[in-house]
């Protein structure tokens, strides 16, 4: 088993006791993601939508220093603090995402880190 920690300063930085991705032979998994702007590490002012759109470039960000794409993801996790949200996560999701869609799950959650209305993770399986 080979183990790599992968690390981009186009995402945010860990703010814990975490790694942004740890890569294990060709699997990644991908810390949770919310949509903090990298270059100030503040959370993006905004609608809904936009934060969702912050939180795609935050997983993309480290996709891509990881070496695989979008459409290695095999799996994401949605964390939402209102499910009524749930509409705009598809909609944005389609901009990033083509068939065959990844496995995912949405969860309602009382609360995410820095008061964000939105987080996701992934699992991706490099292809190359």
């Amino acid at each position: 088993m080979k183990k790599e920690i992968i690390n981009t300063d186009k995402a945010p930085q860990a703010i814990g006791t975490y790694s942004q991705a740890v890569k294990v032979d060709n699997t990644v998994y991908i810390s949770g993601q919310i949509p903090l702007v990298p270059a100030t590490m503040e959370l993006l002012e905004g609608s809904v939508e936009e934060q969702i759109h912050q939180v795609f470039k935050n997983l993309l960000a480290i996709v891509q220093a990881s070496g695989g794409e979008f459409s290695d993801i095999v799996k994401l996790n949605v964390f939402l603090t209102d499910l009524n949200n749930f509409p705009t996560v598809n909609q944005v999701m389609a901009e990033y995402f083509t068939e065959p869609y990844p496995a995912r799950a949405a969860i309602g959650v009382a609360a995410l880190p820095k008061a964000s209305a939105v987080e996701m993770d992934a699992v991706l399986v490099l292809s190359k």
